[in-house]
């Protein structure tokens, strides 16, 4: 019988969604089930091989949890605002809007042709105002609790994309998207306090089930640390404050550096007799992005402020204050102490301006740039310090700070508050309006949502300002509070904030009176099973986690976290072992697979690639074996019997194949879970026949993978009523799982010589005896000594003779 998936995956894939069985269920008595996938941005490329391996995986555990009894939610969107679609509009002459209905038409093709068991009642667009009014809403009750606020500030603007970017969105000194430089711009932006969230996102990662390395990441990138801040009074008459997390170290300090923007130099300007010098470095300074700044392995440059010096508080001793780009005003107090001692950088520093080395941990190394990390040992030139180990130390100089009046004990984070704005025009309106006389005034909830208005040209201004600048209709409006004369925002949102909270549209996507009903809320949360890349490890998980716990502190939402489990997955790589990408001219189209070789057999093969959370690239020839293997379960039917059950001969090879399939599929050993089938379909095409039981537990077994053969191999042998997705997920008992026979390799003296088989459960005398009646042993050993019997049970026995 041939198998001919042109004319089968597109009958059952119209079937599925006209029954509707993929659709989850409101009010179900069932156990619930979430399962998510990070939803894709539609672009104009349109998908790549690469964007189904995640789908097919989550796709085969929402279809086993079906199978399993569940009410199952697996539901997909559309990420749709952003800068790509801008651009290309922009270059085009086309409305963005226009461009991004386009592009979702054509994903939502490309997707459905994979047989992706999506609920598709439940699609979103973060671009349809029935769903951004309540990112507005969400926006309104952050700045309404004072988690949304505007400041100006050095921002990250992007060359290229003329807009501001937030600094996850910098890579190595270039934006992520386009690759342009990014530069420092002075700017009133809109920021949220994600950083009043920090503690919190990294206790929630106790309660969830995460790789530990996705933990590592979102752990290091909100950067917790326990120190001190230290004030060091100056010559000036103001006071230096640095946080520091070795406040031990303070009598090693023997000069401090602060920012070029620190605001105390202005305060000093008249202080200064190097001014000029001063200036000049503060303008080169300002031209480098922060990556530049803070890149460890650059020069170090600076300038001492001559005129003002600072007083180290521990031991009175002046020293010398320098401004230098590797301290950042965004990060700590934008001043930091030196101990040049014990650290490699305060020392390069120290050895260009030559300025003093005091050892001050016993084990520093001050002649050398090579340095233990000093986070042991036994303090020395250290005052009332000296003699105390490291930890000792931390404890004594904490008091003695709080005693004397001149710091405290801090806990501080690396994370900084969320640049939300971009200078754009395809994003979600900002519900804000400035009045002169009341300031920022929400939009009253009521006028919700704030749409987009029409343009003509979604260029950005010559001054970086948004395209809904020039709109002065649109701008000029009525204060919601005085009644007075105000200004719309015009900034809008960046792209992440509709990704910060689509998961729970996805519960009750139709509801106009709230993002969700409490009931949906309650039943679905929290998502079970949420599978991404490690690329969003710490800009959308991390934000995603901000918004849920915050509607979580507000009472919106029932769960402290989102998603109680998260995987990823790794990329599928061109067949030369390189990245996807047009530019490299080694992508392979979907479409071109699933017309040649169809979609089941691609779904096969991107889950049989390789280690499912590993990189692996594309092998034409290995995909065609994943398609003889569809044929093959498909030309069962041609040696179906009419016995009803397992042959006694394969039953333990059944009930073997569905634990393993069972268990891999939970820990996302999908090809370790198909070579088990394809050994399984062996064993039974090796008997020439196939009884109908066998055939319907294995169809079942193979439904999640390869949906639409199963689905026809079911209603073709007519194996019970429905379809085979709607069935129960085949059950294994432990006890057949075992072996009846044993098959055991039987050495002499280290050498193989026989193989016996067995009772699987035989005693180990029962074992040895036979070994050595078995007519090849019985040679090798006559006329020896037996010295010593080795048994290993089930496999193995050596005997080891003299003689």
């Amino acid at each position: 019988m041939k198998y001919d998936h042109n004319a089968i995956e597109k009958k059952w894939q119209n079937a599925w969604e006209k029954a509707g069985v993929f659709h989850a269920e409101n009010n179900s008595k069932k156990p619930k089930y979430f399962a998510l996938v990070e939803f894709p941005y539609p672009s104009g490329q349109g998908l790549h091989v690469g964007h189904p391996r995640p789908y097919t995986a989550l796709d085969i555990v929402a279809r086993k949890r079906r199978l399993q009894g569940y009410n199952v939610l697996y539901p997909i969107g559309w990420d749709a605002f952003g800068l790509p679609t801008e651009n290309y509009a922009i270059k085009n002459h086309v409305h963005p809007a226009q461009v991004t209905k386009k592009n979702i038409a054509h994903f939502k093709e490309q997707i459905q042709s994979l047989g992706i068991s999506f609920d598709w009642s439940r699609e979103i667009n973060t671009t349809d105002p029935d769903y951004y009014k309540w990112t507005q809403w969400i926006f309104l009750q952050l700045f309404k609790k004072g988690l949304a606020y505007k400041k100006e500030m050095n921002v990250n603007w992007c060359t290229g994309c003329k807009c501001v970017l937030a600094n996850e969105e910098v890579v190595e000194g270039v934006c992520e998207r386009c690759g342009s430089p990014v530069i420092h711009k002075e700017k009133s932006q809109w920021m949220l306090k994600i950083t009043d969230y920090a503690q919190k996102l990294i206790d929630g990662l106790d309660e969830v089930d995460y790789p530990e390395r996705v933990k590592a990441q979102q752990k290091n990138w909100i950067g917790r640390s326990e120190g001190a801040e230290v004030d060091f009074q100056t010559t000036a008459g103001d006071a230096l404050t640095v946080y520091t997390t070795r406040p031990d170290t303070l009598f090693g300090a023997t000069y401090m550096v602060i920012a070029p923007e620190h605001p105390y130099i202005e305060r000093w300007a008249d202080q200064l007799s190097n001014l000029a010098e001063v200036r000049d470095y503060q303008a080169k300074a300002a031209r480098k992005s922060e990556f530049e700044r803070a890149e460890v392995a650059k020069e170090k440059t600076g300038v001492r402020l001559d005129g003002v010096c600072a007083v180290n508080p521990v031991n009175g001793k002046q020293i010398p204050i320098f401004i230098s780009d590797y301290v950042l005003m965004t990060y700590g107090t934008g001043a930091i102490m030196a101990v040049p001692a014990h650290d490699t950088r305060d020392w390069e520093f120290a050895h260009k301006f030559q300025l003093p080395v005091i050892e001050v941990v016993k084990g520093g190394n001050v002649e050398k740039e090579a340095f233990t990390d000093c986070a042991s040992g036994v303090m020395v030139n250290s005052g009332f310090l000296d003699g105390l180990t490291v930890e000792e130390a931390k404890v004594k100089i904490k008091a003695y700070i709080e005693e004397k009046d001149f710091g405290h004990k801090k806990i501080n984070y690396k994370l900084r508050d969320w640049v939300f704005a971009r200078q754009r025009y395809w994003g979600e309106p900002i519900p804000i309006v400035h009045c002169e006389k009341c300031g920022y005034v929400p939009l009253p909830e009521d006028q919700l949502p704030l749409r987009l208005p029409e343009v003509k040209s979604y260029e950005p201004t010559d001054d970086g300002e948004s395209p809904l600048a020039k709109m002065t209709d649109w701008v000029n409006t009525i204060c919601p509070h005085c009644g007075g004369p105000a200004k719309r925002e015009t900034d809008t949102m960046p792209q992440w904030a509709g990704s910060s909270w689509y998961f729970l549209r996805y519960t009750d996507p139709h509801n106009d009176k709230a993002f969700a009903s409490k009931e949906a809320l309650d039943y679905w949360l929290p998502v079970d099973w949420y599978n991404g890349g490690m690329e969003h490890t710490t800009l959308h998980l991390l934000y995603s986690r901000f918004w849920h716990k915050f509607l979580y502190d507000i009472g919106e939402v029932p769960t402290p976290e989102p998603y109680a489990k998260r995987t990823s997955h790794g990329m599928i790589l061109g067949e030369n072992g390189e990245k996807m990408s047009k530019s490299r001219g080694n992508v392979v189209n979907p479409d071109d697979v699933v017309r040649e070789y169809g979609a089941d057999t691609l779904r096969l093969y991107e889950m049989f690639i390789g280690d499912f959370e590993k990189a692996a690239p594309w092998n034409t020839s290995s995909m065609r074996g994943c398609r003889r293997f569809i044929e093959r379960y498909f030309a069962l039917q041609d040696i179906l019997t009419a016995k009803e059950q397992i042959r006694p001969e394969l039953e333990s090879a059944f009930h073997k194949t569905i634990k393993k399939v069972s268990e891999d599929i939970e820990n996302l050993k999908f090809n370790t879970a198909i070579a088990a089938l394809m050994s399984l379909l062996n064993e039974v095409a090796a008997t020439g026949a196939v009884t109908k039981e066998e055939l319907r537990i294995f169809t079942l077994l193979l439904n999640p993978f390869a949906p639409h053969v199963t689905e026809e191999v079911w209603a073709l042998q007519q194996f019970g009523s429905g379809m085979a997705c709607q069935q129960t997920w085949p059950a294994y008992e432990e006890a057949k799982c075992v072996d009846a026979t044993a098959q055991i390799v039987v050495q002499v003296n280290g050498k193989v010589r026989a193989r016996i088989s067995l009772p699987a459960q035989s005693e180990k005398a029962v074992v040895l005896s036979a070994a050595k009646a078995n007519e090849k042993i019985a040679a090798e050993i006559a006329d020896k000594t037996l010295v010593k019997e080795i048994y290993v049970p089930g496999k193995l026995v050596n005997l080891v003779v003299k003689g």
